[in-house]
């Protein structure tokens, strides 16, 4: 299937990670015919990236981002629009949590920090971007969440769980002016985030899917492209969720 994604400009953040989801998106989107930009906190990381991306025969950026920084989220919109002239698809994929621990041995700090990279982080950047998606009355925004419920990352979980709600409220919000919100739930998977999860955790995760596996980034990709796509004609708001039974 043609998903008509030539020429489109595809904002993915959290892109560093050379095992990640969005590496994994940067090229699968490259392939459709996307130009790239790689964000990342990882600066050298995202860099590898957008070097990948560009041997696909697209063009590609790779900027360095805090989406916890207004100041930073603003300046990477403002470098991308500078550069491509337009944002066409934002892939909010950046994620990190606390040490993984009980609740009850938790900080404060920690609960900032799992909530403001993974929930604010992701309305931070949306905020940054809607305006240039508004003002053309096109745009495909592809939240990711996942991780509820599960033990030790109670948080992370809790603000991913917040990503689905803020996911549709937004839909709701900008649908009738041709931007299409939806979110994507990965399953687990050795992915940077989680490669320091107990053998346990993950042998469960495993358990716990259809396929007896776990997730892996082109798993993702393939699901994000479709959503990014024209394609996507009729679905808003919803979390397609991947891996479980």
């Amino acid at each position: 299937m043609d998903l008509q994604l030539k020429d489109k400009v595809a904002l993915v953040t959290g892109a560093g990670s050379q095992i990640g989801y969005g590496k994994a998106i940067c090229l699968t989107l490259a392939e459709e015919g996307c130009h790239i930009i790689a964000a990342d906190i990882d600066f050298e990381g995202a860099k590898r990236t957008a070097a990948e991306a560009e041997a696909l025969e697209c063009r590609a950026l790779a900027i360095k981002v805090d989406v916890t920084k207004t100041v930073e989220v603003d300046a990477m919109v403002a470098q991308t629009i500078n550069k491509f002239g337009k944002i066409d698809i934002l892939v909010n994929n950046a994620g990190a949590s606390s040490e993984l621990r009980p609740f009850m041995e938790m900080t404060e700090g920690d609960w900032q920090f799992d909530i403001g990279v993974n929930l604010i982080g992701q309305m931070r950047v949306a905020r940054a971007v809607l305006p240039h998606m508004l003002a053309r009355k096109y745009g495909r925004i592809i939240n990711t969440s996942g991780g509820q419920g599960m033990p030790d990352i109670s948080i992370y979980g809790a603000a991913k769980g917040g990503v689905v709600q803020f996911t549709k409220a937004l839909a709701r919000e900008v649908g009738d002016k041709g931007i299409f919100v939806n979110a994507v739930g990965p399953g687990l998977g050795k992915t940077g985030l989680v490669w320091r999860a107990p053998k346990e955790m993950l042998e469960g995760e495993k358990g716990a899917s259809m396929l007896n596996r776990l997730c892996e980034p082109a798993d993702v990709a393939n699901v994000v492209a479709f959503l990014a796509s024209n394609k996507c004609s009729y679905m808003m708001g919803q979390l397609v969720q991947l891996g479980t039974s």
